[in-house]
């Protein structure tokens, strides 16, 4: 290093790098949140129309799988994703907030079709009028019964909310 050279010329052509802490921080939630968004794991409470539609969404020509949802899991515990379609009663209630609770954090929630989001055209006693004053959803779908369309553009819109999301805080 010479006497009229700079410090930082002289980290540059040895190959130091400087950083500081939040900036590493902020790349390694980057990545974390980048993990998260391409390897999202559905449970998947279908009960009606819905279910059907689901199904259709993991067919070749759909192919929930491009965005990395293809790991469909039938336990709770191996899940982040909650996918609740069609009508939900008083009775099944319980269990889906016992799914709910045993799923590991973070973890999301989708709302698919009319009568998961709002009850539909059962306006009856034994029919939960929305999920969301049981269970905190996400994204909402709307539709009866929605289309694997409106399917794949609420995943899309679930790893853009990922993605913004804070890990380290």
């Amino acid at each position: 290093m010479g006497v009229n050279q700079p410090l930082d010329r002289a980290l540059e052509r040895e190959g130091f790098v400087t950083t500081t802490v939040k900036s590493m921080l902020g790349l390694l939630e980057k990545v974390i949140n980048l993990g998260r968004k391409n390897a999202v794991w559905p449970y998947i409470f279908g009960t009606a129309c819905c279910s059907i539609e689901l199904m259709a969404t993991m067919s070749s020509r759909y192919d929930l799988a491009r965005f990395g949802a293809e790991v469909v899991r039938f336990s709770p515990r191996q899940a982040d994703l909650l996918i609740v379609g069609g009508r939900v009663t008083l009775k099944m209630m319980p269990v889906l907030q016992r799914i709910w609770q045993q799923m590991p954090e973070p973890k999301w929630c989708i709302s698919m079709g009319a009568c998961a989001s709002c009850g539909g055209v059962f306006d009856t006693y034994t029919m939960i009028q929305g999920v969301d004053k049981f269970v905190p959803v996400d994204i909402y779908i709307p539709g009866c019964p929605p289309r694997p369309e409106n399917v794949v553009d609420a995943l899309m819109m679930l790893q853009k909310k990922i993605e913004a999301s804070k890990v380290l805080t």
